[in-house]
């Protein structure tokens, strides 16, 4: 890598918006050091992306991997500056709330929050807080959601966590300021991707005894519908490396193929909006 090349570090490359996000990067000539959990996952984007592809080994949940990550990522800098880091990677769990098991909550919460505090924490100092490297601060992207601004009935776990996300970007934002580190939400809307492609092949058995059984069909046929006309990850790749590199960036990103419904929600007040979302889902009371 020579020393003008720049890099940035993407969590969850293997499938969707961060393979995207990597395709488009490493096509523009930056360096990405993107991680996966598999070797043989490691092996094929090697071979899809070239030279400018750098796999990193790790679960977001694992503070010791993430850490001996960013050494190696430290090794391969040369001295300078990371350019940026993409928050990326992330779950989706399913299930009305009342009847979701303890566990499911934790690990939605756990993968999709505290795996971002952890790479945060891991790679900030490359980014500008470690003042012996040279260059300009990075930027931290956060890919959050519309469901980090609105709630979708029987995804509630994620979207807790994509509130979450929207609270951290804008403390981070802040805090960050003192290295001149800024902090980006990109929130997508449907995306051609595995967690809307297989949202027919969600299993719902668990809750088929209870009242939300009926409201989690449409939602498995709604993630199907949308999934097919989602945005491609491409498409998120190229917003992705505009927030990176503009002069004047946003500090949030909306990024969906149904932009008007994401306006009424956000605009409607939100009793009106509750009802609308309602009567979609199938959770009115029956008269």
């Amino acid at each position: 890598m020579s020393d003008a090349q720049k890099s940035i570090v993407i969590t969850g490359v293997s499938t969707g918006i961060g393979w995207g996000a990597a395709k488009v990067l490493t096509a523009a000539g930056y360096k990405v050091f993107g991680s996966v959990r598999k070797e043989a996952d490691a092996k094929r984007l090697q071979s899809e992306f070239g030279a400018n592809y750098t796999p990193l080994i790790f679960d977001v949940l694992d503070e010791k991997a993430v850490k001996a990550a960013a050494v190696t990522v430290r090794a391969g800098l040369g001295g300078q500056k990371l350019f940026g880091l993409v928050n990326n990677a992330g779950i989706s769990v399913v299930g009305p709330m009342l009847y979701m098991p303890l566990d499911q909550f934790r690990k939605q919460i756990e993968v999709n929050l505290t795996g971002v505090f952890i790479s945060t924490q891991a790679f900030a100092p490359l980014l500008g807080v470690d003042g012996s490297l040279t260059g300009s601060p990075g930027r931290i992207i956060n890919i959050s959601s519309i469901g980090g601004r609105n709630a979708i009935p029987m995804i509630t776990p994620y979207n807790v966590s994509k509130f979450g996300i929207e609270g951290m970007t804008e403390g981070l934002r802040r805090e960050l300021m003192l290295f001149g580190i800024d902090v980006i939400s990109i929130a997508p809307g449907a995306v051609a991707t595995a967690i809307w492609d297989k949202g027919e092949q969600v299993d719902i058995t668990p809750y088929a005894k209870t009242p939300y059984a009926g409201p989690l069909d449409k939602l498995r046929a709604l993630a199907a519908r949308e999934g097919k006309r989602g945005l491609k990850p491409e498409f998120l790749g190229r917003k992705l490396l505009h927030a990176l590199t503009t002069a004047r960036p946003k500090v949030r990103y909306v990024v969906t193929p149904g932009p008007l419904l994401n306006f009424m929600l956000n605009n409607l007040p939100k009793r009106m909006a509750d009802r609308l979302v309602a009567n979609q889902m199938g959770l009115l009371p029956k008269k």
